[in-house]
């Protein structure tokens, strides 16, 4: 899981938090900046909760319009 403290940096542009498990990962630290800024742009949210050394899940929401009937 990832650290209380960090959780408020996860979705930063170029933020790589430093852990065993990223040193051997690559990557730019763009992934979720983009997800999160795509979700939002489409009138959602995205958020990260996490428990330290026990895993993390991540959630985001999407409007949707109603169907129209037929």
């Amino acid at each position: 899981g990832i650290r209380k403290e960090d959780l408020g940096r996860l979705f930063e542009p170029f933020e790589r938090l430093e852990n065993p498990v990223s040193r051997d990962v690559g990557g730019t630290g763009l992934g979720l900046a983009i997800s999160k800024k795509f979700v939002e742009l489409h009138g959602g949210k995205m958020w990260a909760e996490s428990r330290e050394n026990a895993g993390s899940t991540f959630h985001f929401t999407l409007p949707c319009a109603p169907v129209p009937a037929h």
